[in-house]
């Protein structure tokens, strides 16, 4: 989202940017130009009165998910705050993207009783997050297919970051396919190349003989981490090796103990979250992505952008249409450590042709997304305003 702020804003439209909770490390880089809007929270039980009041005939649908869970979403916290900056901001149309945000936005829009056309963006295969190991803990995931059924048919305008992901939410949904737009997500621009060539000081980087095998992501069990770092193990009981793992979250302790456990704590980090991914990713051997299930990963395209050889799982989303089918950087099969080892070890084995891969990630540029997406809300908002 803060790639198609900073297009809109360069394209001369006004930008509110609308926030739950007005943190965390990305906040600093919302240009100043945009207006910031923090939603206050209201208690839940409020907000699941006011979903309720939003589409009545939704109640049904609504009740495992959202209405009697102990533990809902904690986005409906922000629904009644929502419905006041519709009703008094009127804004000529609200994007919004994730998929419970997304049902706050449909819901509101009734409350404030205006005409602001809603558009919503879908990013994940629901399917696949649906029957995943956080989707079966609770309610709020397993039985979310019939609501986002009911509630997205309600809006002015879905998109979605891959076909992949267009075609998981139609054939798991009464939405039509036709009725869903893809527009893949804006990644690559000007200061992505800027960054990849800041310098980086890291002793890992500076051994030219030693293969780093890198990947990127939350520490959670969706992007398939503990199958890396057994495909790891695998690799480096062959030859020598690192692994370094970008990012944060709740998985790290299992983690850590799964590497002390393989025995390969002096060959892997895990340096946390890093404002920087791309002086990584320009300088490592191959980038790994190894999720379970995904919606269109930007890191393979900014991997790419980087000039840095892929490997990643063909998992649900948009790892085969980045790749090609594998034209532009191996898929293998989704939890298996062994394929992934393999893979790694042939991609170090060859030659990679930089530019080609530079090339396939500029097909993702801010530029082209922007402007699609102009074009499409541009198109809403003048069919809404007859």
């Amino acid at each position: 989202m803060l790639h198609l702020v900073r297009s809109f804003l360069e394209r001369g439209r006004r930008v509110d940017v609308l926030l739950c909770r007005a943190k965390g490390p990305l906040l600093s880089e919302i240009p100043a130009a945009a207006n910031l809007v923090t939603l206050d929270p209201t208690p839940a039980l409020y907000g699941r009165l006011m979903a309720a009041l939003a589409d009545p005939s939704s109640i049904p649908s609504m009740l495992r998910p959202v209405l009697l869970p102990l533990k809902t979403d904690a986005d409906i916290r922000h629904l009644a705050a929502l419905r006041t900056y519709l009703k008094e901001t009127r804004p000529d149309i609200l994007l919004s993207a994730l998929t419970y945000t997304n049902l706050i936005a449909l819901w509101a829009k009734p409350l404030a009783g205006n005409s602001t056309p809603v558009v919503v963006s879908e990013r994940i295969a629901l399917s696949a997050h649906r029957k995943s190991e956080a989707g079966q803990r609770g309610w709020r995931w397993r039985y979310i297919l019939p609501l986002v059924s009911h509630a997205y048919s309600r809006s002015d305008g879905i998109v979605s970051v891959s076909d992949s992901v267009a075609d998981d939410l139609a054939s798991n949904t009464l939405i039509n396919r036709t009725a869903i737009k893809t527009i893949y997500n804006p990644v690559v621009d000007d200061s992505l190349y800027q960054l990849a060539e800041e310098p980086l000081d890291h002793p890992w980087f500076n051994v030219e003989t030693t293969p780093l095998i890198l990947a990127a992501g939350r520490l959670i069990p969706q992007k398939g981490f503990r199958t890396l770092i057994h495909a790891f193990a695998l690799v480096r009981s062959t030859k020598q090796a690192k692994l370094m793992i970008l990012g944060e979250g709740r998985q790290r302790t299992e983690l850590e103990s799964l590497i002390r456990e393989l025995g390969v704590e002096a060959d892997v980090q895990m340096p946390g979250f890093v404002k920087n991914p791309y002086k990584y990713m320009s300088r490592a051997s191959v980038f790994v992505l190894s999720s379970l299930y995904e919606g269109l990963p930007g890191v393979l395209t900014q991997a790419l952008a980087c000039g840095c050889p892929v490997v990643s799982t063909d998992c649900p989303g948009g790892s085969d249409e980045i790749l090609a089918h594998g034209k532009y950087g191996r898929l293998v099969p989704v939890g298996d450590h062994a394929a992934i080892a393999a893979a790694i070890q042939s991609t170090l084995e060859e030659t990679t042709d930089q530019n080609i891969l530079k090339h396939r990630a500029s097909l993702f540029s801010v530029d082209h997304a922007a402007q699609q997406y102009l074009s499409y809300l541009d198109g809403i908002a003048a069919k809404t305003a007859k």
